[in-house]
């Protein structure tokens, strides 16, 4: 098994309040604070149970704290001075913001005092497991760990097959010829790819070149608008890595695929198929038996395996 490493810029995105108000459709009950400066660093959310009745020891300050059913009924037992007290400890150590689940509305304590310390106070009618479980999920896809690499990712019968190869080798041709065949583009040229998971990796485009491709000698062409909305899509998992490399005589190739091959992104792994260019081969073809016997193997079924069974069952009869 053979692993070849890939490393480049890797960069975490910060995301706003007013983005997260956007995405999940949040109420603001404090629309006079500047929810464009305040910005999540972290995936995670905080239910501050523990905060509330007075244990601020290592509280995780930095991430959503998010107050649902069970907080609200608590605080309504505290008497008005220890809940202000709480509620000062709370907003006073540079929390991001404070959500509210159930469509529960903050009391006039916890408003003035999130306006006092400028914090946004947000209330949403989801239920909290599920209002928890979005925001986690949305988060971990926006602040996941993120390099550019030079490549192009297409959908090829529902696997994210990335081409890479030295400039000019063929990868948007190869693309353009998937697209015509009815599979979809993700990006082309510049693929951002995000880590999303321990076990996923997800490519999309940048925001400026999303749904264009450039052929050389024609130009740039957009991909969208000349073959339909069915022709692209926003963001793939990264399934496969196909690299293209001129073809060299000298170099054994292998032919037979018993043992995988393996790039990493990030620190996960990616099935990696070395494919040799020379004149009349079909790229689009070859991308597309790549990606069919993938999922043959994800399936349980490995073609060389099967043809290594049949020699080694036909060299033991005929030694019988």
């Amino acid at each position: 098994m053979k692993k070849t490493e890939y490393k480049g810029a890797e960069a975490m995105y910060g995301v706003t309040i007013t983005e997260l108000i956007e995405k999940m459709n949040l109420k603001n009950i404090l629309p006079d604070i500047d929810t464009d400066k305040v910005v999540l660093s972290h995936p995670d959310v905080n239910r501050p149970a523990l905060q509330l009745a007075g244990f601020f020891d290592h509280f995780d300050r930095e991430r959503v704290q998010i107050i649902g059913y069970v907080e609200q009924e608590y605080i309504k037992t505290l008497q008005r001075e220890r809940k202000v007290e709480v509620y000062e400890k709370l907003l006073s150590s540079e929390i991001p913001c404070v959500l509210y689940s159930r469509g529960q509305m903050p009391d006039e304590d916890m408003q003035d005092l999130c306006a006092h310390y400028q914090v946004p106070c947000l209330v949403s009618e989801k239920s909290t497991s599920d209002l928890m479980a979005e925001v986690i999920r949305w988060l971990k896809v926006k602040l996941a760990p993120c390099i550019s690499i030079h490549g192009v990712l297409v959908d090829v019968f529902g696997e994210g097959v990335l081409i890479m190869g030295e400039s000019g080798i063929g990868k948007s041709e190869a693309a353009l010829e998937l697209i015509k065949r009815g599979h979809r583009l993700v990006t082309d040229d510049v693929v951002e790819i995000r880590k999303v998971s321990d076990e996923t990796l997800v490519g999309s485009a940048p925001d400026i070149t999303k749904h264009f491709i450039e052929l050389r000698g024609i130009g740039i062409i957009d991909v969208k608008a000349l073959f339909g909305v069915e022709s692209v899509k926003d963001t793939q998992n990264i399934d496969m890595v196909i690299k293209l490399e001129d073809w060299d005589k000298d170099k054994e190739y292998d032919r037979l695929g018993l043992e995988d091959q393996y790039t990493e992104f990030l620190g996960n792994r990616v099935v990696c198929h070395n494919i040799p260019i020379r004149p009349g081969r079909n790229l689009a073809i070859i991308v597309e038996s790549a990606s069919v016997n993938y999922r043959q193997k994800k399936m349980g079924y490995n073609a060389a395996q099967e043809l290594y069974n049949r020699v080694q069952a036909n060299i033991s009869k005929n030694s019988d």
